[in-house]
């Protein structure tokens, strides 16, 4: 945060540190370590960044998920409640250079049954991949899904705005992708855990992700701009 002697500075960083330590109660974590570093504001003021690092066990690297499209046919899929929340996002910096209003409002409850889902699911192998929605939405998690292994994918928007269906950064939302063998017991699961699902289409090897009635923009190359990386075996 700001310099230690501007109370505006001293209140946002009592705030963060409350705001986490809420956070992590409400989820059921452990903070084994904090502090907080002040800077003077060369240049004027600027926001708090606050940085977590968390730290879990995986019981079987086997069963791990990966995070880009790997298999031509899979269903794409979105977990969770996308709300009309751009304040603060990529989406209001890069198209209006605005930073400010009210930021998306997390929800503890919904973070629970999502990790609930995701780690079921990967104990009995249900999905080839799934991929955060932060930083620039639903938008931007599928084009690093894509390009992961240079597949493409053709989607539906969910009903409404379309800006807020693509950039929204609301949390509790997943991209993920899987066999359309598993899709029913995955739609059990995420019903079981009161996880909204919406299909959106399906990954194709076109090496272009299609919005359709919106866009098509080509995401062929791999990771790092080269060509792209080998797509794992289907289990």
């Amino acid at each position: 945060v700001g310099p230690a002697d501007d109370p505006t500075a001293l209140w946002q960083a009592d705030a963060m540190a409350r705001g986490l330590a809420d956070g992590a109660r409400d989820l059921g974590l452990a903070v084994t370590d904090a502090h907080v570093r002040f800077h003077p504001a060369a240049g004027g003021p600027f926001g708090p960044v606050p940085v977590v690092v968390a730290a879990g066990v995986l019981d079987d690297v086997a069963a791990r998920t990966p995070m880009g499209f790997a298999f031509e046919g899979d269903a794409v899929a979105l977990l969770g409640e996308t709300r009309a929340e751009l304040s603060g996002s990529a989406w209001a910096e890069a198209i209006h250079d605005h930073l400010g209003g009210r930021p998306p409002t997390p929800n503890p409850a919904a973070e629970r049954a999502l990790a609930s889902v995701l780690g079921a699911a990967a104990r009995r192998r249900l999905l080839t991949s799934a991929h955060d929605l932060a930083d620039g939405g639903l938008a931007l998690a599928l084009v690093e899904a894509c390009r992961r292994h240079g597949l493409g994918a053709s989607l539906q928007l969910p009903g409404g705005d379309p800006t807020v269906a693509l950039f929204s950064e609301s949390p509790a939302r997943v991209l993920v992708s899987l066999s359309g063998e598993h899709y029913a017991a995955f739609a059990e699961l995420c019903t079981e855990h009161g996880i909204p699902l919406a299909r959106l289409g399906e990954v194709v090897d076109s090496g272009e992700l299609e919005v359709v009635g919106r866009f098509r923009l080509g995401v062929s190359s791999g990771t790092g701009g080269a060509a792209s990386s080998r797509a794992p075996a289907r289990r």
